[in-house]
């Protein structure tokens, strides 16, 4: 297993309610340091905090500035894409003491290669063994993974595992029904700041060539599959089993974000 530099990289402190934070996520749990907590707060946060774009298509600047991120997501009760989500996460574990290094990961392009340095925000978690979590990257796994390559780790219907390469760590997915293993992301251990991401921040918010700034997606996790919401429909998937209703005004778009995801723009 690839050894790290077990000091977390930190950014300047947020300011933060953790209690605030743990009812917008709806925990009501215990906080000690445990691998059990962890995987609750993870689970909790993907099923309440949306993974969208919304601020970037409306030309609502994003800056690297975690109070910021806390404020969206706890007082406004918004979601956002990795840096957001993943930079505010970061704050609530480690109001409870939970040692807490960020990654760069390098996102797998359609070519099949991966994208630049700082694509990606994730982050590992030190317990009694290293966690991979990342609350930020849509539809993935939706509790903490083992750092730990070579392992198969199933979570539902799908089996994540982590495959090692020199220092390099890629993750991958297999859906079910399937052999085939779909890489999502490749990292390394490094531990980052939050403003080494603030350049691949910018470029996901202004370049033609970034995803994030091409249609909407606004998507939360539920207990049986997810709901996305994209320009042209409402996808429910549950059980394997897809749904899809059109979404053809911008009426229909502010029902589906208010009546849904509880956003209100």
């Amino acid at each position: 297993m690839i050894e790290a530099d077990r000091l977390s990289a930190t950014s300047p402190a947020a300011t933060l309610d953790p209690n605030k934070y743990l009812n917008r996520i709806g925990y009501d749990g215990a906080t000690a340091l445990s691998v059990e907590v962890l995987c609750e707060l993870h689970r909790r946060h993907m099923l309440s905090v949306p993974f969208e774009n919304l601020d970037i298509l409306l030309g609502r600047r994003i800056a690297c500035d975690q109070s910021a991120f806390v404020e969206k997501i706890v007082e406004r009760r918004r979601g956002g894409f990795c840096y957001e989500l993943n930079g505010a996460f970061a704050i609530l574990l480690r109001a409870f003491g939970f040692p807490v290094t960020m990654l760069s990961a390098r996102v797998t392009r359609a070519s099949g290669q991966p994208g630049p340095e700082f694509d990606h925000l994730a982050l590992r978690v030190d317990l009694d063994e290293p966690w991979l979590c990342d609350v930020g990257f849509g539809d993935s796994f939706v509790e903490p993974l083992r750092l730990q390559p070579g392992i198969e780790q199933p979570q539902g219907k799908r089996t994540f595992r982590l495959i090692e390469e020199g220092d390099v760590l890629h993750l991958e997915l297999r859906e079910p029904h399937s052999q085939d293993w779909d890489r999502q992301y490749s990292f390394t251990l490094v531990p980052r700041r939050l403003s080494e991401f603030a350049g691949m921040c910018e470029y996901h918010q202004t370049s033609p060539d970034s995803g994030f700034t091409q249609s909407t997606i606004c998507s939360l996790a539920t207990k049986d599959g997810r709901i996305t919401l994209t320009d042209r429909e409402l996808i429910t998937t549950r059980d394997g089993e897809r749904i899809s209703i059109p979404v053809t005004s911008q009426a229909q778009r502010a029902a589906a974000l208010r009546d849904t995801f509880g956003i209100e723009l």
